[in-house]
Formats: C-alpha cells, structure tokens, sequence
C-alpha cells in the first residue's frame, strides 16, 4: 500500500467511528459535518484510487574513460573521465 492509500484508510476510518461514536449519543441531533467528511474521504479515496502513480525522472549520468585527444586529434598518452548526462 502506497502513503496515500494508508492516509486515506486512516481518514475513512476516522469518519466512520466518529460518525458512529456521534450516533450513539441518547439525543438524536443532526451533524452536516460528519457526513461531510465521510462523503470528502469516499470521494478522495476514489480519486487517489483512480490516479497514476507518478514516477520521478532523475537525470541519469553516464560515464567512460576516453582517450585524451589535443586540438589537432593526436593521442597525449593517457585517459580521461568523460560523463554524458542523459534526461
């Protein structure tokens, strides 16, 4: 299960035992809050259902050792560390 999906458990389970708790009282009264926040976590927890899970994109380096060249393409007699990053 994905953060969200716990979040969203945790608050649907909120609601429902304080809808529950809120009911059993002697007095019968009518709260809009608590149904508010039931029908706010069913209505969020289909959207977070419902999305993607979104992937981050790192850039990604690559490395290899090349030979070292001057300006004029001749080899010096060693090599070096050349890095590609790659989006």
């Amino acid at each position: 299960m994905s953060i969200k999906s716990k979040i969203a458990t945790v608050a649907i389970a909120l609601a429902v035992t304080s809808f529950a708790v809120g009911s059993a009282s002697a007095k019968p009264k009518f709260n809009p809050v608590v149904p508010a926040l039931v029908g706010a976590a069913v209505i969020g927890t289909a959207v977070i259902a419902a999305s993607q899970p979104h992937y981050i994109h790192r850039p990604h380096r690559h490395c290899s050792m090349m030979p070292a060249r001057d300006a004029w393409g001749n080899y010096l007699g060693y090599y070096v560390r050349q890095c590609h990053v790659h989006y």
